[in-house]
């Protein structure tokens, strides 16, 4: 693992939690790592790794043949413009990319970034749409603030996602009774953070503010993740025993969540039209029924018109 995250120029912490994101997606581990042998794949690992290799050859040796067949140019084909999202990480956005669902999207991509990166990208217009939460009820209308200084919500089109839940990871069962921030930093507990930027690291910095914690205090608080299921995966690894993400992906990972904060995801774009598709998929019951399976989201204003910060303070 080591010497493949020096090849591909990835954190050693972060490949662990890809390969623990692939394993809870095909639910069987990729890999093993064992006391004085180091990590080696598992059957199914190693069966994905020589199933590319053959997919890969045969595809070299296909268009081997084409270009020998090739004789004519082939017509140019009219190009469709393919609608860019920029994202705050989350569970039931993921599921945009799922087939059904990009059918009605049309042609699109969709990046997985921190909030603030999302806005940014909107407003330097490297994405056509972006995804952003902000918390609700107290210190909501301050948490708009660095939000505003790259949208306008006057001349941004805003539709609300989903309201979800956000708080304390922890391992199953609870075994250090957290029940905030303040617990974590006083028993000097190993913290797994958010990359800076993501809209989950502005909400922990708010509260260890709020609580008069400061960030030095909390073991672990510049180690980054960069979603919601690597953080779970960190702690359900024993790698830490407490991060700070949404109740969904504890639960994936069997662990014990401590709500805190609840929150709206919003998306957001400058021309109205192109919230259209999207709109069209939140609205579906087939996507609808998807994300109410979820635990920790409340969809009852799914694919609303927002207004914003004015409506942000209410929970």
């Amino acid at each position: 693992v080591t010497a493949a995250c020096a090849a591909a120029g990835v954190p050693y912490r972060t490949a662990w939690g890809l390969l623990r994101d692939c394993a809870a997606r095909v639910g069987a581990p990729l890999a093993t790592l064992e006391r004085g042998r180091g990590a080696s794949l598992t059957p199914l690992g190693a069966a994905i790794v020589a199933a590319r290799a053959r997919g890969a050859s045969r595809l070299s040796r296909a268009l081997s043949l084409a270009a020998v067949d090739l004789n004519a140019p082939l017509p140019q084909a009219r190009a469709v413009q393919a609608m860019r999202i920029s994202a705050s990480h989350d569970v039931a956005v993921a599921l945009l990319r799922e087939p059904a669902h990009a059918r009605i999207l049309g042609p699109s991509s969709l990046a997985f970034k921190g909030s603030l990166e999302a806005v940014q990208d909107l407003a330097a217009r490297r994405a056509d749409i972006a995804g952003f939460h902000v918390p609700l009820g107290r210190g909501a209308t301050q948490a708009w603030t660095p939000f505003l200084r790259w949208i306008d919500p006057k001349r941004v089109h805003l539709v609300r996602f989903a309201d979800r839940e956000q708080g304390l990871i922890v391992a199953a069962g609870n075994p250090h009774r957290l029940r905030s921030l303040q617990g974590v930093a006083k028993r000097g507990l190993r913290f797994v953070n958010r990359q800076r930027g993501s809209g989950t690291r502005m909400l922990v910095d708010a509260l260890l503010a709020r609580a008069h914690v400061a960030p030095a205090r909390v073991p672990g608080y510049g180690d980054e993740e960069f979603t919601h299921t690597a953080v779970a995966a960190m702690i359900a690894s024993g790698r830490a025993d407490a991060g700070f993400g949404i109740r969904a992906a504890a639960e994936t990972f069997g662990l014990a969540f401590v709500p805190v904060v609840r929150e709206r995801y919003y998306f957001a774009a400058t021309d109205e039209r192109t919230l259209a598709p999207l709109r069209r998929v939140l609205m579906s019951a087939r996507f609808r029924k998807q994300v109410a399976r979820l635990p920790g989201y409340d969809i009852d204003a799914m694919g609303e018109v927002d207004r914003g910060p004015r409506s942000a303070g209410r929970a």
